[in-house]
């Protein structure tokens, strides 16, 4: 019995139909930005295998930082216990993250350490005695995990309608989404803030926070927005006391052009979740890292005021030290993130002139464009992308929105062919 066939009487995947679905396609084995499945067949991995893949597959330094942690230390517990990688790790972190961010807390996917965030957050309050803050603020299109909390920060109507009655209610703001050529940015922009200090007037002493993707969401549909828009909210929420949440599960180490989006940005968040590239794509792990006063409002004499949240997994040594690893190979990529940056530059220019391409739009290492293909799940949108499988290429348009979010070990040769087969398919689809 072959792969496929053994995985159909087993596995439930993730973010599928199994009673409408194509078979998945079994993969072998990977390098570098290319993925190969038991026949042979190359595909070069566009989307760095769900944005986790920071420097392609089976990269070689990461993979002997981890054969060596696991022939000295695999796992310990994390509560009373430290260790060498962890300790290490988190220094680096904070070392290329706005100085005031300096307190690390392990967790094991980006859905938890948003999740992690609110607990944090809210107890904060809590800790210094003011229980009448309960509101929590987010934006339209946001994606902050498939947690209970996650959930609620977005109620998405095509995942979560099932688990509605579950959530806790937050409050949703227009996110000013713009593109190369967008001549009503700053109006959106100002629109938006009005909306925000309207409801700061009323609600502002009852709000813990607000959380966002900074400059780009997900998979709300790989929408940007300005750092001077960044710069106009921070200002705004800090005029009320407010803390500010910035979930860079995505954005992080690297995607945006800079470490960090609120480097990019010139902001700085109370707290900040991390995780995907985290650790290069080669184990889960995430971290919750706050500012300092944050930390100091969970010191007290008794067990209450603590925080309670725990992982089995929490700074697992393994990932720490794929963490570090990655960290270091990162630091050598700049050169790299700016070329790819450049060739998505110059191929959104060519994008532009085609007739049903529309909102085209690149930071850093990520581009962007729409097309009418319908949501997630529509036929057009499945149909482009098995051509895309058939073509070499692993893409997964979010809908109508097509994008590229390729590991930065992507030679020039490689994106570039890349691209011209996408106009190619493209053209035909809109022919």
């Amino acid at each position: 019995m072959n792969l496929v066939a053994r995985d159909k009487k087993v596995i439930w995947h993730p973010l599928t139909q199994h009673q409408t679905a194509v078979l998945p396609v079994p993969m072998v084995r990977g390098k570098a930005s290319y993925l190969y499945d038991e026949n042979g067949k190359s595909y070069l991995d566009l989307v760095s295998s769900w944005w986790v893949n920071l420097h392609g597959h089976c990269q070689p330094d990461i993979a002997e930082a981890i054969y060596q942690q696991a022939m000295t230390l695999e796992h310990v517990i994390f509560t009373g216990y430290t260790h060498q990688p962890a300790v290490e790790l988190a220094e680096k972190i904070c070392e290329i993250l706005p100085k005031e961010l300096s307190r690390v807390f392990y967790s094991d996917n980006g859905s938890t350490s948003t999740e992690v965030a609110l607990k944090m957050a809210y107890q904060y309050w809590r800790n210094q005695g003011d229980t009448k803050r309960k509101r929590f603020m987010a934006f339209e299109q946001g994606y902050h995990g498939e947690t209970i909390g996650g959930m609620s920060l977005n109620r998405n109507q095509t995942y979560h309608t099932h688990f509605f009655d579950l959530m806790f209610p937050v409050d949703l703001f227009s996110y000013p989404a713009t593109w190369i050529d967008d001549a009503t940015a700053l109006e959106k922009e100002d629109n938006v803030l009005k909306q925000i200090a309207n409801y700061l007037e009323k609600y502002g002493d009852e709000t813990v926070a607000i959380i966002l993707e900074p400059l780009i969401q997900g998979p709300g549909g790989m929408n940007m927005c300005t750092p001077r828009f960044l710069q106009s909210l921070e200002k705004l929420i800090r005029s009320y006391g407010i803390l500010i949440i910035y979930d860079e599960v995505m954005t992080g180490f690297g995607r945006t052009g800079e470490y960090f989006a609120c480097l990019k940005a010139n902001t700085v968040p109370d707290i900040i979740c991390v995780s995907k590239g985290i650790t290069g794509g080669f184990l889960p792990l995430a971290a919750t890292i706050c500012q300092e006063k944050i930390f100091e409002a969970f010191l007290g004499d008794s067990f209450g005021k603590a925080f309670t949240h725990s992982h089995s997994y929490t700074a697992n040594p393994l990932g720490c030290a794929a963490g570090i690893a990655s960290l270091e190979l990162l630091v050598q990529s700049r050169k790299q993130r700016q070329l790819i940056e450049k060739i998505h530059h110059k191929n959104l220019l060519m994008l532009n002139e085609i007739p049903g391409v529309e909102r085209t739009r690149y930071c850093g290492t990520i581009a962007a464009f729409d097309l009418s293909l319908g949501d997630y799940a529509s036929t057009d949108s499945l149909r482009m992308q098995k051509k895309f499988i058939e073509r070499g290429l692993l893409l997964r348009p979010l809908g109508s929105v097509i994008y590229f979010l390729p590991p930065y070990c992507i030679t020039e040769a490689e994106l570039t062919s890349a691209y011209e087969i996408v106009i190619e398919e493209i053209q035909g689809v809109l022919a």
